[in-house]
């Protein structure tokens, strides 16, 4: 109609003009203007979008540039361990090749809970994490080997008001949540903060002494953070906060995420919300597989890479409700991630959560904002069975937005 309208605007404007008089209009000078040359939108945009697909780079640089003797890159340039391969369920046979090829075992974790078993391999002096992979891949065709990768938290945090001057969230849509567990797959969590001193919190990794952290504390406070002035997606709830960094240079490992991951399925929390993102990864692609098999609800968030970003793990694996953000105004997020394994995009209000040892709030990413939106209305006291997810999932609409206020919308395929 648009192409129809312009083409009958043309005819018009030339049937008119034939039947104008030529008229001799006498020459006029027009003084030159020298118009400033304005940058290509697409330019400008371009120039916006990579450098947030390069925010997370920019971070791994700096992780790698001050950690080069615990860390390095993988091929794709994401980090990993360095010199370390990650071997699951290695038969005795090839555990036995492996050593007599001068590859060291580190650890081993038996994950009873995931139905797995880790070994962590050193490679042969001087030799690479990629070169050690392929070797085994070569002596061990039939097993499975992938780099020991690094995942970083899923956005930046930053220091904003006290939380005495934190705006009161909405109250929960869906009435007392008490009872209620959820889990968290993050940094630290500070227990004895003002917002989550009064709520039951168990706590996991770093031998049994987790390091608190801003990140950690901030998204635990989404999720069931009460105070005078500062509420949570689900205030009390019962949470369950596995910290997989313990203020290492190495923290994030996937061999901790997947161990992380077993302690959930051994505690059968129900919803577990991961605030983590990285490549794919053969072992992490497993824990997610067995939780989702039993289940388990896994909410992601899917990063703030930018719409031109390839997609982030575990958001991106099947079966995971990959979360990100809209504005008030129902626009996507400049910063928020794009693609097919996007499950939700919610407005959420920016409700500050708090920091450890700061009596501070911390402003997180709204993408970030909105998983514990989404883990606090999949938040159940046992675990759903697989036909009960789907409608778990058909709730979330009407349930956040009354909730939160908030703009909501879902992908098709969920």
């Amino acid at each position: 109609m648009r192409a129809r309208a312009f083409i009958f605007a043309g005819l018009i404007a030339l049937s008119a003009s034939a039947q104008l008089p030529q008229v001799q209009l006498p020459p006029v000078s027009v003084p030159g203007v020298q118009v400033p040359a304005l940058p290509a939108a697409e330019r400008a945009i371009g120039n916006t979008l990579r450098q947030l697909s390069g925010a997370r780079a920019l971070r791994a640089e700096r992780l790698l540039s001050q950690h080069r003797a615990e860390l390095d890159r993988d091929p794709r340039g994401d980090l990993v361990v360095r010199a370390e391969v990650v071997a699951i369920d290695i038969t005795p046979d090839a555990l036995a090749g492996a050593q007599k090829a001068q590859f060291v075992v580190l650890r081993t974790q038996e994950l009873a809970d995931l139905e797995v078993k880790i070994t962590v391999l050193q490679t042969p002096e001087g030799m690479s994490a990629t070169r050690g992979l392929k070797r085994l891949r070569k002596l061990d065709p039939e097993g499975t080997y992938d780099y020991n990768h690094i995942y970083l938290d899923a956005g930046e945090v930053g220091a904003t008001a006290a939380v005495t001057n934190a705006p009161a969230a909405p109250a929960p849509a869906s009435g007392n949540i008490a009872g209620h567990r959820v889990g968290l797959i993050d940094g630290g969590v500070e227990a004895t903060h003002t917002a989550l001193r009064g709520g039951v919190i168990h706590q996991f990794g770093c031998d049994g002494n987790p390091v608190p952290s801003v990140h950690g504390t901030a998204v635990a406070s989404l999720i069931a953070g009460a105070a005078a002035d500062f509420q949570g997606a689900a205030p009390r709830a019962e949470l369950f906060a596995a910290d997989v960094y313990c203020g290492l240079p190495t923290g994030g490992a996937v061999e901790s995420v997947a161990a992380a991951f077993g302690w959930m399925a051994k505690e059968h929390v129900p919803v577990v919300n991961v605030s983590l993102v990285g490549p794919r990864n053969a072992l992490l692609e497993r824990a997610v597989k067995v939780l989702l098999g039993r289940g388990h609800l896994i909410v992601a968030a899917v990063g703030n890479d930018g719409p031109a970003a390839p997609p982030l793990y575990p958001a991106a694996y099947a079966g995971v409700i990959g979360v990100t953000a809209v504005d008030a105004k129902r626009r996507v997020l400049l910063e928020a991630c794009h693609g097919k394994h996007l499950a939700l995009a919610t407005f959420v209000p920016r409700t500050p959560p708090t920091p450890p040892g700061t009596g501070r709030c911390a402003a997180l990413p709204s993408p970030l904002r909105s998983s514990p939106a989404c883990s606090r209305v999949c938040s159940t006291r046992r675990i759903p069975s697989l036909a009960r997810t789907r409608w778990q999932l058909s709730r979330l609409r009407p349930s956040i937005s009354d909730h939160a206020d908030a703009t909501t919308f879902m992908a098709p395929d969920w």
